[in-house]
């Protein structure tokens, strides 16, 4: 009896993760969700909402930790040392993918994590001071080929910097100047009082000066016409088919997370997206809820990683 209850002992250490996670009935302590950026942010009232949610159903809170710094690298960087214990979730944005681009960062954005799920995204909009003759996107591309115009964004290497140069490559020609600001308001300010001329925003920041006519939307980079703004035409309907793109909000877990765990999660997580009050919730962020399988969330980041590398390239962009 004894010899077989040995026997039993070495047996179990080869059995699978998967199986043993479950035998310990998953989750049985709190899940950590780091949020690489300081708190009170978007991605903070995402992760938050989400969250909630979420510890809800698997009955274990949720404790959302926020790790500002690095332009989301120092976050990303602890959710890629975490044990692959399905008790550590990171969430990211448009930025993870553009990093790699402009610096090193102290994990591989591929082999080190893996994908769970999009939870939203945002819709861009480029918008011009009213000062200057354009009303739309050819007129502006045309003015910009005829002299200088500068742009604003958020900072070297962000969102709003590789959108503009990523335009410029596709419709050739466009004079511009970088004018590079510590934060998206920063920029948006200078932009109304007529310091710049044109920059990309995200639609939440931009919304309530289009409404009252303080600045001049051009063209959107969403697949289709957003609710909040229909009168503004995306890029594809204004002559630039290959534009389209949404800041994205995911969550990654680290690499080697067993496959059950991943599964799990998922599938509570795109349930979530799908309740009223949480759509609500998110659309007040000028987000658009997702909710797609990990394999579908692993190809739009290895695309987005091959996307803002040719365009860094090609613009010449160097980290700060």
């Amino acid at each position: 009896m004894r010899r077989f209850a040995s026997l039993f002992c070495a047996g179990a250490l080869l059995l699978p993760a998967t199986v043993l996670y479950a035998q310990a009935g998953y989750p049985n302590r709190p899940i950590r969700l780091i949020v690489p950026y300081p708190p009170g942010a978007g991605t903070d009232i995402i992760a938050r909402t989400v969250g909630q949610k979420l510890g809800e159903i698997l009955g274990q809170q949720i404790v959302i930790d926020n790790r500002g710094g690095g332009g989301g690298v120092i976050g990303a960087d602890a959710g890629a040392k975490a044990p692959p214990d399905g008790y550590t979730m990171v969430l990211v944005t448009s930025t993870f993918a553009m990093t790699p681009t402009l610096q090193k960062p102290p994990y591989d954005p591929v082999r080190d994590f893996t994908p769970l799920v999009l939870l939203a995204a945002v819709s861009n909009i480029l918008v011009v001071n009213p000062s200057i003759p354009a009303a739309n996107l050819q007129e502006l591309i045309a003015l910009a080929r005829s002299r200088e115009l500068s742009y604003a964004t958020s900072g070297n290497g962000t969102v709003s910097h590789l959108l503009t140069e990523w335009l410029r490559s596709l419709v050739g020609g466009m004079q511009l100047t970088h004018v590079p600001y510590k934060g998206n308001a920063q920029a948006l300010t200078d932009l109304l009082g007529g310091h710049v001329s044109i920059m990309f925003s995200a639609l939440p920041s931009a919304i309530a000066h289009i409404g009252t006519n303080r600045v001049r939307p051009i063209a959107i980079t969403s697949k289709a016409r957003s609710a909040a703004v229909p009168q503004v035409p995306t890029f594809v309907e204004a002559g630039v088919p290959d534009f389209v793109f949404s800041s994205e909000f995911g969550l990654l877990l680290p690499a080697r997370t067993p496959r059950e765990i991943v599964t799990r999660l998922n599938h509570e997580i795109v349930k979530i997206l799908r309740l009223p009050d949480v759509r609500e919730r998110l659309a007040g962020q000028g987000a658009e809820p997702v909710g797609n399988t990990p394999e579908e969330y692993a190809v739009l980041l290895k695309a987005d990683l091959a996307r803002w590398a040719k365009v860094v390239k090609a613009a010449g962009i160097r980290a700060d």
